[in-house]
């Protein structure tokens, strides 16, 4: 047994971090699916969806708050403070940039939802999925392995997810001649891939706590 390993023994169970980043993880899968059934629901009936996708980031927003107000509180955490700091933070990011994918479409009334838009809200779904498969092998550190595969997924997924979106971009500058729908599209194409990149921030958090407690 590592002195790591025995510290991690002698120190208490966490009953308050991991319930937050497990709420924050939850909420990030509902708004990431939200989005995608959004973008793939007809013309009328998009506008419920980005009211509950609005409820649900504000939602991430206070348990990102109160995991730092549990910061300040408390001594004793599961790892060190700046990686819970930019656990959650990175999480927080993620869905504000869904978020405000939801929110261009919404303003700049953008009627006709592309192939790549609908990719895009797929893959950062997927990206979610994971993420939230991976807070809960960290509460449960003893197979890092299985962390860093899950990592590893997530990081494929935000190439792939970079792929769609040069293409896209390269097909809206080829193909669109109002000056107008190019700036809307690329937006929002470009909130949905840095949600992406966002993802896989939360993957290099994940994969460095675990690095630090194998």
């Amino acid at each position: 047994m590592t002195l790591n390993s025995i510290f991690q023994f002698l120190v208490p169970k966490d009953k308050k971090f991991f319930p937050l980043f497990q709420q924050a993880s939850a909420n990030l899968v509902i708004l990431a699916r939200t989005l995608h059934e959004g973008v793939n629901a007809p013309k009328e009936e998009r506008e419920e969806y980005f009211k509950k996708i609005e409820e649900l980031e504000a939602t991430i927003e206070e348990i990102t708050h109160k995991t730092h107000l549990e910061l300040s509180r408390n001594f004793i955490t599961p790892f060190d403070r700046e990686d819970i700091h930019a656990l959650i933070k990175s999480i927080d990011n993620v869905a504000d940039n869904m978020h405000g994918a939801a929110s261009r479409i919404r303003l700049y009334q953008v009627d006709k939802i592309t192939k790549s838009i609908r990719k895009l809200t797929e893959i950062n779904l997927e990206a979610c999925e994971l993420i939230n498969e991976g807070i809960g092998q960290l509460k449960n550190i003893d197979n890092t392995k299985l962390i860093k595969e899950t990592c590893k997924r997530i990081n494929k997924l935000e190439s792939k997810a970079d792929v769609v979106f040069d293409k896209a971009v390269a097909d809206i500058f080829e193909n669109e001649t109002d000056a107008k729908n190019i700036i809307k599209y690329k937006e929002v194409l470009s909130a949905l891939e840095m949600a992406s990149d966002k993802c896989k921030s939360v993957s290099n958090v994940m994969e460095q706590i675990s690095v630090k407690h194998s």
